[in-house]
């Protein structure tokens, strides 16, 4: 499969304008959060965003398991930076597209090109894992220094989120598959007459269209919740139809906005690991929200 290429982001502002960019979508969102909860130290990521912002990522490439970009360091050096993601085997992809063809909503919206939130309903259907979570992402890098991720690989992370708030299909491609192959298997997949005779079956008689005359009224006497024909009052009111969908889950939180004001020592001086117990409710937060996604199904 072909690597498809994206112009770079153009400068958003100095380093010390603003606030930073770290992506608005649910899809970027956890990739910067897998990004930001592997990293050993935060001064890289403070220099990457600023990196980000300002211009210095040339083009991304992305291609299946790989977003790889070259990066300007101060001193006017490129350094050829890539951030790694495992793409999904086939026997992965064939359970992944069945479960997002299951849905008939979720498969209009994919077929109309828009990505619903519940696809990651669909890939724990599928017991698959679609977006990364902590050290799914592997950073490499040409520049001479050791941080893990570098400055230069933060930076071109950061952008990667940017992509996916403009197009989370990039998601699908670092996951091995494009745009255009996800849609046709979920097109052969997909059996659009399916619906059509289950709503010629579901017409209720006597209405006049097309096909009903024939069809017999229901006894209301084979309904047990019914009091036709018994003389009793009804029972009370009933709940016709479908309830209303849930509310939308809230993105969870990042680790870094989580227990604000801690201490990095207890008051008889025991160290506290903030960094690490932040990382654990972040991750207990993302997994939340990622099941309560899976319930709206």
């Amino acid at each position: 499969m072909s690597a498809v290429g994206f112009p770079a982001f153009p400068p958003t502002g100095t380093a010390t304008q603003g606030a930073v960019r770290r992506g608005r979508s649910w899809w970027a969102r956890s990739w910067v959060r897998a990004m930001e909860e592997f990293a050993l130290d935060a001064g890289p990521l403070k220099k990457g965003r600023a990196y980000a912002r300002t211009g210095r990522v040339g083009p991304i490439t992305v291609s299946p398991g790989a977003v790889q970009a070259r990066v300007q360091d101060d001193d006017g050096e490129m350094y050829h930076t890539v951030v790694s993601l495992e793409p999904l085997s086939d026997d992965e992809w064939d359970r992944f597209l069945e479960a997002l063809a299951s849905r008939s909503g979720r498969l209009a919206a994919l077929l109309a090109g828009e990505m619903p939130r519940d696809v990651v309903a669909a890939a724990l259907d599928a017991d698959v894992t679609l977006l990364p979570g902590t050290g799914d992402l592997e950073p490499a890098c040409d520049c001479p220094t050791w941080d893990l991720p570098c400055l230069h690989a933060a930076a071109l992370s950061y952008q990667a989120g940017w992509l996916l708030d403009a197009d989370p299909f990039v998601l699908f491609l670092l996951r091995g598959r494009s745009r255009e192959q996800v849609l046709d298997a979920l097109r052969g997949i997909s059996t659009p007459g399916d619906d059509a005779s289950r709503t010629a079956t579901s017409s209720p008689a006597g209405t006049g269209g097309e096909g009903t005359a024939d069809a017999p009224s229901p006894d209301p006497r084979d309904d047990p919740a019914s009091d036709a024909g018994t003389g009793a009052a009804p029972s009370g009111p009933r709940i016709l139809g479908e309830l209303p969908p849930p509310p939308d889950v809230p993105e969870p939180p990042v680790a870094a906005d989580l227990l604000p004001g801690v201490p990095d020592r207890t008051p008889d001086g025991t160290p506290v690991d903030v960094a690490g117990l932040r990382a654990v409710l972040a991750a207990a937060a993302l997994a939340a929200a990622e099941r309560l996604t899976a319930l709206d199904r």
